[in-house]
């Protein structure tokens, strides 16, 4: 069984290069023990908040719930891999090979699971901003609970030959070294193993056009969202507190497709990078691994945040708008009666009608 490919040896051999990437990566590895600790908080918070408020039955509120699970458990497979490059096992590379596979297999989950949920955002946008019929709102959220099975069944179907092609050839000979079980990347196998190549460089396609894919839904979602706010405020008069509530609705719209792109940008720029020239060891993309460890795993923590503010927003409409309303009422009263003492009496104005006829 080949470790790694010579090339990758004799750099790792290099007194200088050797230690320095091992500090890179020493320090790769606290950043992502951290943000795996702080995404597995922030997605646990969302699911306890959903089974507490009773809210599990909301369309709105259950595809959220869904790919909270997802992040959590991508937050726990990051965290599995930091305590596997801390410790020596005997077959650690067919330990490192297989949860990256399975982390693969929940980026792409999360993916398709983040274009539901702004599917269901975008029909809750717009069933506020005009009345659908019960016809249409149910035909909607049934597109979104087929499109919650095939979210669940396709990463499996297409992350199914990176297991088991993978397996059956060792592709994991690659894993050898310990900052394979960082999740960064699968690494690169070995050129001659044309098998393996073909298994790493599907992998890799599978991860690119599923991210582009989610990209291209979630924007025009976006785009369709605040085109029809922009036309819908022009057009229409409402009342102040439908409107703080439309408001918010559009701010989920916009906050969670911002988050996704926050998170995997950098994931995908660095797939990029080593797909067009799989050498690891460069400045950019070292570059590129730190700003993953920060934001590939931190999609529960930033979904947490959204969730946490538009929640604030919306209370504190509602709130402001009880407020005028309780002012106005007031208001109207005290003019009410400021009016009346100011205001000659009927009779006397009716007599003295009468006496200058």
């Amino acid at each position: 069984m080949h470790r790694g490919s010579s090339k990758e040896r004799v750099q790792d051999l290099q007194p200088g290069r050797g230690e320095r990437n091992l500090k890179i990566y020493s320090a790769i590895e606290v950043i992502q023990f951290i943000m795996a600790i702080m995404s597995i908080i922030g997605s646990s918070s969302i699911m306890v908040y959903a089974v507490l408020h009773n809210s599990l039955r909301s369309p709105e509120v259950r595809p959220l719930f869904y790919l909270s699970f997802f992040n959590l458990c991508l937050g726990f497979c990051w965290l599995t891999g930091t305590i596997l490059y801390q410790l020596l096992l005997r077959k650690q590379d067919v330990a490192c090979y297989n949860l990256q596979t399975v982390g693969q297999l929940l980026y792409v989950a999360s993916f398709f699971y983040t274009v539901n949920f702004v599917w269901h955002l975008y029909i809750d946008l717009k069933g506020k901003m005009y009345s659908m019929s019960p016809w249409a709102t149910e035909y909607a959220y049934r597109v979104g609970r087929i499109g919650t099975i095939l979210s669940s069944l396709l990463p499996l179907v297409l992350v199914m030959p990176v297991l088991s092609v993978g397996n059956l050839n060792e592709c994991y000979s690659s894993c050898s070294q310990r900052h394979r079980c960082l999740l960064l990347h699968t690494g690169v196998p070995n050129p001659k193993n044309s098998t393996c190549m073909s298994v790493y460089f599907y992998g890799r396609g599978v991860f690119l056009s599923t991210f582009l894919i989610t990209l291209t839904a979630i924007t025009a979602l976006l785009l369709k969202a605040c085109a029809m706010y922009k036309k819908y405020s022009c057009s229409t008069s409402v009342r102040d507190q439908q409107w703080a509530v439309i408001s918010v609705a559009k701010q989920r719209m916009v906050l969670y497709p911002v988050a996704f792109f926050i998170c995997w940008a950098p994931a995908a720029v660095l797939s990029t990078s080593l797909m067009i020239k799989p050498e690891e060891h460069n400045g950019f993309n070292f570059i590129m691994y730190f700003l993953q460890a920060f934001t590939a795993v931190s999609q529960g923590l930033l979904n947490c945040f959204a969730f946490g503010r538009t929640q604030q927003m919306l209370s504190y409409r509602k709130k402001v708008m009880c407020c005028d309303e309780a002012t106005q009422t007031l208001l109207s009263r005290q003019q009410k009666k400021f009016y009346a003492s100011i205001q000659p009496p009927t009779i006397w104005t009716d007599s003295a009608t009468s006496t200058g006829l």
